[in-house]
């Protein structure tokens, strides 16, 4: 009789005792029994994408995995820089707690709600406007993902054509080997958080589902400062056969967030908690329906069919106004001044169809994958609405009409095409291609400006080319890079001039560059790592210059103003130990090196121009840095991090000391913050975990925005504490 012994099944770090039989087919169907096998071993768990995935090649690219089930971060609000934690130079834009959104950018670009990145929920665009306003308004519960998946810009053919690359989200299945299963994670935590994530999911049939809903109340760490949020999701999947599924998905996010407004810099110094708004909201409902279709027509050929759209508004009353000027009761009036309403709506619509093919070339499998993209958005911003003078949520308008009623109309088509070339057992080359060919037209009508001078069409027309290599030296060593262009088209507020003064350029064009990197990963006995060193080329970047008119009137002039070279290495290394039978330890570094700079071009300073070549770009450390450590003990696991950000700068002409009145420009100095976290399996359906955040209750903020929420200082959050206590049944 023949037996063999299945030896394991490894979950984060702990140890697991396996029984395991294979009962030899030609005996009878009596029980046996075994002995049991202790296995003693660290996890080695996925931490970049397999070469071929779904229909993507990801061969010789920067990529990373996050895994959100291994680690015991805060959830419910957010906390990029611990979701990121292991990803080298992710900069994290934390402009409040309450984990409303994401805002993070890589390699020296701009962090405002990701819009540098292709977001994506389990492969659907979810940017609510690719042409106009590339934001992600749509702001899944984290309770509800799995893993995320990063793919650095040099990967940009296969998906867009943006610059930061892609970023996707992949949501939980349930448990399928069931018909129903059922997982309930309740948080609460400082400033009254209380946070309800409860999801049901199974298989009937040939049938799988889904569905969550979350509900979520949380005042702020700065007075005035509040967030009430919902979000629901439903997932239906047909697989009549292995070959083929039919996944139908509607899923939707809704907040309301009472901003508390930007400081001043002495404002901040004396205490960062307060607040100089108490009138003013956002607040964006978002839908995101979707069909996909995957189908295994042959052992070789997959083909992918996804169509998708984001439907809904953005939603803001503000009192929008410099820091220096206090909201406060008008004498004359005897109430508090009229706010401003805008209201976006999003109606973007995407149709993807993508094909992967391998092959045999020689004696090898190389794989060939192409594909086209349709997008076809509708954004109509209404601006500059006389609100009411209450202190509630509320659009409505005291006075009919908008100061700014414009449609933002994009029709674009692009083809794709990559492919992998294995020449070896060791060594790839991957060659591709994109052609985007869109059109936007603008029309409406601004109120202070004439209709005849707004930009009215643009076109987007660009051949985009990329290669790469990957050469595994060894079964657990690759060295891998590559080089892909990229542009990034004019986006709405690049084209809408803020005022009667403000000239936009006829000529204004996109941006455009490209990426490259070096790399090389791997693993050796105790050891992991993956270090990157890139170039970041941005050609076009947008901005404001002073012109003088045939009368010697001044007014400002937008248009494309110099470009930008940002060079780095990105360091990720991870050690793995056992220490004994039942404990576990590991730590990791995270480390980033950038250096961003103006290779030409010049801005509006004053009434003139001055050059900005050689300064640094904004909003750019030099240095990122997150260092942990995770010690595991049976069922009790605690980690420690420790995350550091160089000083930057708020603007391209470096000012280092920020104007009194509103501290909208300066430096950004730096700041070091350290996080605890614990977790504690119960049971196999219960399990406690225990966040700290900003122990040491370090005073900070991270940037000195331009634009929304209002240009200041706007405080990061001081030391918080969470609970989450997870139910799976």
């Amino acid at each position: 009789m023949n037996y063999k012994n299945v030896l394991f099944l490894l979950m984060g770090m702990n140890t697991f005792l396996v029984q395991a039989q294979d009962q030899d087919k030609q005996e009878s169907e009596a029980a046996k029994i075994l002995d049991s096998v202790s296995v003693n071993a660290y996890m080695r768990s996925k931490t970049h994408l397999s070469d071929v995935q779904g229909t993507y090649i990801f061969s010789g690219k920067k990529t990373e995995v996050i895994n959100l089930g291994e680690s015991n971060i805060n959830l419910s609000d957010k906390i990029a820089r611990q979701i990121f934690a292991k990803v080298p130079g992710i900069f994290v834009y934390d402009m409040d707690g309450s984990g409303n959104q994401v805002n993070i950018a890589a390699r020296g670009l701009d962090p405002h709600r990701g819009w540098e990145f292709n977001i994506r929920k389990d492969g659907v665009l979810t940017n609510s406007d690719m042409y106009g306003y590339p934001a992600s308004h749509y702001s899944m519960p984290l309770e509800s993902i799995e893993s995320i998946e990063l793919v650095r810009g040099t990967g940009a053919l296969q998906y867009g054509a943006q610059f930061g690359g892609m970023l996707n989200y992949v949501t939980k299945q349930g448990d399928t080997t069931r018909p129903f299963s059922f997982e309930s994670i309740n948080t609460i935590g400082s400033f009254n958080l209380v946070n309800s994530y409860n999801a049901i999911g199974g298989k009937i049939g040939k049938w799988k589902y889904y569905a969550y809903i979350n509900k979520k109340g949380r005042d702020g760490y700065r007075d005035n400062e509040h967030t009430d949020s919902e979000s629901e999701d439903v997932v239906l999947t047909y697989e009549p056969n292995s070959n083929f599924s039919l996944r139908l998905e509607w899923a939707r996010s809704k907040y309301l967030y009472r901003i508390p407004g930007p400081l001043t810099d002495k404002m901040f110094q004396e205490d960062p908690t307060q607040a100089t708004r108490s009138r003013n909201y956002f607040s964006p409902d978002i839908h995101v329906p979707s069909v996909i279709v995957n189908w295994q027509v042959a052992p070789q050929t997959k083909l992918q069919l996804t169509t998708s759209a984001v439907v809904g508004k953005r939603n803001s009353v503000q009192f929008d106004k410099p820091t220096n000027v206090a909201d406060t009761i008008n004498r004359a009036t005897m109430q508090y001044n009229n706010r401003q309403v805008d209201v976006d709506a999003f109606n973007s619509y995407t149709a993807e169809f993508r094909l992967l093919q391998q092959y045999k070339l020689g004696k090898q499998i190389s794989t060939l994958t192409a594909g086209f993209q349709y997008m076809n958005n509708d954004l109509h911003r209404t601006q500059l609405g006389v609100g009411t003078t209450g202190s509630d949520y509320d659009l409505t308008l005291v006075t009919p009409g908008w100061g700014r009623d414009v449609h933002l109309k994009t029709s674009n088509a692009a083809m794709f095409a990559e492919n992998n070339f294995q020449l070896s057992d060791k060594f790839s080359v991957n060659v591709g291609a994109r052609v985007e060919m869109g059109e936007t037209k603008m029309s409406g009508t601004i109120t202070y400006y004439p209709e005849n001078d707004i930009p009215v069409k643009m076109d987007h027309h660009f051949p985009l080319f990329g290669a790469g290599f990957s050469y595994k030296a060894q079964k657990n060593a690759e060295l891998y890079g590559g080089v892909s262009q990229a542009y990034h088209p004019m986006l709405f507020k690049d084209l809408i001039p803020s005022s009667l003064y403000e000239v936009i350029d006829p000529e204004i064009s996109d941006a455009d560059g490209y990426n490259a990197e070096l790399g090389f990963r791997g693993n050796w006995k105790f050891l992991r790592w993956d270090v990157t060193g890139f170039l970041l080329q941005f050609n076009n970047r947008f901005g404001t210059l002073a012109q003088t008119d045939n009368t010697g009137t001044l007014y400002l002039y937008r248009t494309n103003i110099g470009n930008t070279l940002t060079k780095g290495a990105e360091i990720f290394i991870q050690g793995d130990w056992m220490l004994g039978s039942k404990t576990a330890l590991s730590v990791f570094t995270s480390t980033a090196f950038m250096d961003a700079r103006y290779t030409k071009g010049e801005i509006k300073s004053g009434n003139t121009n001055v050059s900005v070549k050689d300064n640094k770009v904004e909003t750019v450390p030099n240095v990122i840095t997150r260092n942990g450590a995770t010690l595991r003990y049976k069922k009790l696991s605690v980690s420690a991090l420790y995350s550091y950000t160089a000083k930057s700068f708020a603007d391209a002409l470096n000012t280092v000391e920020p104007p009194a009145a509103t501290g909208a420009v300066g430096l950004v100095p730096s700041y070091g913050i350290f996080d605890l976290q614990a977790g504690f399996r119960i049971s196999r359906t219960l399990e406690l975990k225990l966040n700290s955040s900003n122990l040491t209750n370090k005073q900070y903020f991270t940037k000195r925005p331009s634009f929304y929420p209002g240009p200041g200082v706007w405080p990061s959050e001081g030391r918080s504490f969470s609970a989450s206590f997870i139910v799976r049944l």
